[in-house]
């Protein structure tokens, strides 16, 4: 069996040109999966943590790093390692809300001005719900968190341009979507 399937490998080589549709087999593919969902992956993120294996296995093929050893267990630490960052990511945006939560001011008793900041702040809530993760991270960050400019560009280790384009497309879309909605 081994022997059949080398031989079909090598045969896609040489009719791909020496290169190779998808880096891992089925098998291996089912062991990601798995040491995805034992790391606490929601079901709907698994497809693309198996993307980001086969991408860092093409990569690293790419860059002429040697194949490693065993594909299996290499993809394994991998998706093991990704699934320790979507949790990280995962408490970084639990601490910006309870952050966010912090900053909001005491609730205000009055009549109609109290009204209409709740329907603005839920508008504008909605409105960020809408936007691309992306630009309602950049745009929370920089209007709730009140940071810098610069200091989303080191946070998130992007440059500056990318936080000022994302800043005006999010604000921009933001801004759109509440004239849609007649807020402001």
């Amino acid at each position: 069996m081994l022997r059949r399937k080398t031989r079909r490998v090598q045969g896609a080589e040489e009719s791909a040109g020496g290169a190779f549709d998808d880096p891992l087999d089925a098998a291996q593919e089912r062991r990601v999966r798995a040491v995805l969902a034992l790391g606490g992956v929601p079901q709907t993120d698994l497809p693309d943590g198996v993307q980001q294996v086969r991408l860092r296995l093409l990569e690293r093929a790419a860059s002429g790093a040697e194949a490693p050893r065993d594909v299996s267990a290499w993809a394994a630490v991998v998706a093991s390692n990704l699934a320790m960052d979507w949790h990280r990511a995962r408490r970084r945006q639990e601490r910006i809300g309870e952050r966010l939560a912090s900053l909001r001011p005491p609730e205000h008793t009055g009549g109609d001005s109290g009204e209409e900041t709740k329907v603005l702040s839920l508008a504008v809530a909605q409105g960020l719900d809408e936007l691309p993760d992306a630009q309602r991270q950049i745009l929370v960050l920089r209007f709730y968190a009140d940071l810098p400019v610069r200091g989303i560009a080191e946070e998130l280790g992007i440059p500056e341009g990318t936080v000022k384009s994302r800043l005006h497309s999010a604000v921009r879309a933001l801004r759109t979507r509440l004239h849609e909605d007649e807020v402001v």
